[in-house]
């Protein structure tokens, strides 16, 4: 006989023979969860947490780090000459000419050191240079995509195929969130377009209440939240009563489990729709604080390719979104994805990494103070990141001003949650092509996350197809960088 319908038909007298002794424990595991006194997955949660929350920034399109954080005197020197045939053979490129050459940072770029630590940063961001002192820079990160869409799933589910759990899902899936009335995992987006779609912050496999909610910065916060006119809360809650009895009646049925996350995902909305309009309404924020974060900023006029700009409005939407990043966490949102973009400059790379650097600077530097003001930033691990970084060659000869795909060595930062500060991380050559000391594979990066919250990347898994997975990677090792854990 088949399990289920084995199980279907247990007698009463064996069901309660076989679950009395259980059905006391399971309440207790309830409520204790319920409190987040344990995690979703046992043994999962094996270290001393740092962090509790997250807020991750993603730059879509791969930011040129030449122009922002890799200060390459050398690269000035040798402007124009080909790269020596033994850098480029047998590499993948997007789009990189066989005649292109060594191309130096715009001539307006200057960079200097920062804080005690001396860390590096070009003029364009000269708001977060002020927290160097808070900040892990790791200069020689790696992936084995060079292409946008699998580059992007790669560095947020940890898998270049779609249908992967992203790593907000995953620590959702792990430690449960901690507001019942608001979502474990947000995401806010002002980029104009993500190749990977909504699979990077998609739940995959993982059940689907681990999924990011995306809350839109005007009007509702999320769509069809808010009952239509006339339907009253009683109303509305006798159909959403009735729907979970139907539910449930088709669960018995078919004995799928996502239906109960169904029931779950109903229920949240309906809870969400008294604290989500009071989580986005900046009312109570003092002038000096939405003055700080930038959020009356214009659009300055640029050149942007027409495909790539981000919509009108991106100077005020990305600081409004850092500013209600802060208001989520205090709310106990444990993870918040702000997705910013394109900074994929194949051409326009003067004008174009200016606008969005100048876009972004200004809100994560207020971020990272106000964060620090409030005691929140110990236990907030603010991670700066994207999918590649960009060659230290003009795409071609005759385009001067664009860079293509590189994934060889790329930037990214972290700050607080358990992060030693005022570390500069990994080396590169004096051209910026290769890692020369402490490449950090992303894999890396996502088991440091996860060893920052207090879990073994190891022991977070899920059954999927028959094997255990997880968000690092089964066929090969990644490991957490302990030399830049405080």
């Amino acid at each position: 006989m088949h399990p289920i319908h084995e199980f279907r038909g247990l007698s009463r007298r064996r069901l309660l023979t076989s679950t009395a002794g259980g059905i006391g424990l399971a309440a207790l595991l309830s409520l204790l969860k319920e409190d987040r006194v344990l995690a979703d997955v046992p043994g999962a949660l094996t270290f001393a947490p740092k962090a509790k929350r997250c807020i991750f920034f993603f730059m879509e399109g791969g930011p040129s780090q030449f122009d922002l954080f890799a200060n390459k005197p050398t690269l000035t020197t040798l402007a124009g000459q080909p790269a020596p045939a033994s850098l480029i053979a047998g590499k993948r490129f997007a789009f990189l000419s066989k005649d292109a050459v060594l191309l130096a940072p715009n001539a307006s770029r200057t960079f200097k050191q920062y804080g005690q630590s001396g860390m590096w940063f070009s003029n364009l961001l000269p708001n977060i240079a002020q927290h160097a002192d808070k900040i892990c820079m790791l200069n020689a990160v790696v992936t084995n995509q060079f292409n946008h869409n699998p580059a992007q799933l790669v560095a947020q589910t940890g898998n270049n195929l779609g249908g992967h759990p992203s790593l907000g899902s995953w620590l959702n899936y792990g430690l449960g969130s901690v507001n019942k009335n608001l979502p474990g995992y947000v995401v806010l987006s002002s980029a104009p377009f993500l190749s990977g779609g909504i699979s990077l912050w998609s739940s995959g496999f993982v059940p689907s209440t681990h999924s990011g909610v995306v809350l839109q910065p005007t009007g509702d916060p999320i769509l069809n939240l808010q009952p239509p006119p006339g339907v009253s809360t009683a109303v509305e809650r006798d159909r959403l009563d009735t729907l979970a009895a139907l539910n449930e009646i088709h669960k018995t049925k078919l004995m799928d489990p996502e239906i109960s996350n169904r029931i779950e995902n109903y229920e949240l909305s309906f809870r969400m729709q008294a604290e989500a309009p009071q989580l986005i309404d900046l009312s109570q924020e003092s002038a000096a604080t939405l003055e700080r974060y930038g959020l009356n900023r214009p659009d300055p006029a640029t050149n942007f390719g027409s495909s790539r700009k981000p919509p009108a409005g991106f100077y005020a939407n990305f600081a409004k979104h850092c500013l209600l990043a802060r208001r989520m966490i205090e709310k106990g949102v444990r993870f918040v994805n702000i997705f910013s973009g394109s900074w994929d400059e194949h051409g326009g790379l003067s004008s174009e990494v200016a606008y969005l650097a100048n876009g972004v600077d200004q809100p994560i530097g207020a971020l990272l103070q106000d964060l620090s003001d409030r005691g929140l930033l110990d236990e907030t691990l603010v991670v700066w990141g994207t999918e590649f970084g960009r060659t230290p060659l003009g795409e071609t000869n005759e385009n001067a001003d664009g860079r293509d795909h590189h994934p060889d060595s790329f930037n990214m930062f972290m700050a607080g949650g358990g992060i030693k500060g005022g570390i500069s991380f990994g080396e590169t050559d004096d051209i910026g092509w290769s890692p020369v000391k402490d490449a950090t594979d992303i894999a890396d990066v996502h088991a440091t996350i996860l060893r920052l919250f207090g879990i073994d990347h190891m022991a977070l898994s899920y059954p999927y197809r028959g094997v255990d997975q997880r968000l690092t990677p089964l066929t090969r090792v990644s490991n957490p960088i302990d030399q830049i854990i405080a």
